[in-house]
C-alpha cells in the first residue's frame, strides 16, 4: 500500500476501532494524521501511540490550516467520527476539501449494523432494505448515503463499514465479569452480531488495499443470544456465570442507548465481506475471540 511519499493515512476520528486499525497496519503508511476533539485527548493518544501519529484537534465544525494541508496530502482516508444533529461533520466541514484532494485513492466510513432496523430477528445481507426505527439508525443511514453520495460525485472509493457490536482490548465480558458489571440478559428470540476489533482492522486494511466501493457487513459468523459471551468467559475463568435476568426486569435500568439495541433483533451475514474484500476473520465467534483475550492476559 506504501508505495510513495504520499502514502499519508488521515484517520477522522481515532477512536477505539481506528487505533487498533494504526496499531496493526500502520507502518504501511508513510505518514499517519489523527484527528480528536481535544488537546488533552490528542497528547494522551500520541504518547499511546508511541508518536507514530501526528494528531490534529478537530472539533467537527472547523477546519485549521494544519487539517487542510492533512487533507491535501492524505493518499488513504479513515472516517470514524459519529454523525451529529447536522449530518457528518466531515462532509459537512471537509468535504470540499476532500473533492479537491488530488491524492486520495480510498475512503473508508465505520457505520453500524443498527441501520437495518428490527427483522425480527430474520437473516439480512447488504441487499436488504434498510429501515432503522431509532434515531441514532437513521442518523448513521443519514451520513452512509451523504458519503454514497460524495463517491457518485466525484469518482472516489468509499466504502462504508457496517460494524456489529465492537469487543477487544478492554472491551469485553471477561473484563466485565472482573468489574462486576456483567450482566446475563434474557430475552427469548434476542441475538446480537459481534465483531473482534482485530476483524475490523483487516476489513479497513482489506478495503484499502482494494479501493473498495459499496457497503459491506463486518459482523462474525454467528449471531447469538446477549448472554452468550458472558457465560463462555465466565467458564474461561473457572467461575460460575451471574445468574440470568429477565429483560423485563432489566430494561429500567438501562440508558436509552443500550435500551434501543434491545428494542431490534436481526441476524447480519457477512459473505460479501469475504467474498468481494477476501477477510478471512480470526475470530468467527466469540468463542475464538474471548479465547484469545483470555491467553493474552
Amino acid at each position: 500500500m506504501a508505495d510513495g511519499a504520499m502514502a499519508t493515512l488521515l484517520c477522522f476520528g481515532l477512536g477505539y476501532s481506528a487505533e487498533h486499525f494504526v496499531g496493526e497496519f500502520g507502518e504501511k503508511f508513510d505518514r499517519i494524521i489523527g484527528t480528536v476533539r481535544s488537546a488533552g485527548r490528542a497528547a494522551e493518544l500520541k504518547t499511546r501511540l508511541n508518536g507514530c501519529c501526528d494528531m490534529l484537534v478537530f472539533d467537527g465544525a472547523s477546519v485549521t490550516t494544519d487539517l487542510e494541508r492533512a487533507i491535501e496530502e492524505a493518499a488513504y482516508v479513515l472516517v470514524s467520527a459519529p454523525p451529529d444533529e447536522n449530518g457528518d461533520p466531515v462532509l459537512a466541514a471537509c468535504g470540499d476539501a476532500l473533492a479537491k484532494a488530488a491524492h486520495v485513492r480510498s475512503i473508508v466510513y465505520l457505520s453500524t449494523i443498527g441501520v437495518y432496523g428490527d427483522f425480527g430477528g430474520a437473516w439480512v445481507d447488504e441487499a436488504t432494505p434498510v429501515h432503522p426505527g431509532l434515531g441514532r439508525g437513521d442518523a448513521r443511514l443519514t451520513a452512509e448515503r451523504a458519503w454514497q453520495n460524495f463517491s457518485a460525485r466525484h469518482g472516489a472509493a468509499v466504502a462504508v463499514l457496517r460494524l456489529a457490536g465492537i469487543y477487544g482490548p478492554g472491551q469485553n465480558a471477561l473484563g466485565q465479569i472482573e468489574r462486576g458489571s456483567a450482566r446475563r440478559i434474557a430475552k427469548p428470540g434476542q441475538v446480537f452480531n459481534r465483531i473482534h476489533v482485530a476483524d475490523i482492522a483487516q476489513a479497513i486494511d482489506a478495503a484499502f488495499a482494494r479501493g473498495a466501493s459499496g457497503i459491506f457487513n463486518v459482523v462474525d459468523d454467528e449471531p447469538t443470544p446477549s448472554g452468550d459471551p458472558i457465560a463462555f468467559a465466565a467458564e474461561l475463568m473457572g467461575l460460575a456465570p451471574p445468574p440470568e435476568i429477565p429483560f423485563e426486569q432489566a430494561a429500567p435500568s438501562m440508558s436509552p442507548m443500550a435500551l434501543s439495541f434491545w428494542q431490534e433483533c436481526r441476524r447480519v451475514r457477512n459473505d460479501k465481506l469475504k467474498r468481494e474484500l477476501g477477510v478471512v476473520l480470526r475470530y468467527p465467534t466469540y468463542r475464538e475471540g474471548l479465547r484469545a483475550l483470555f491467553v493474552s492476559r
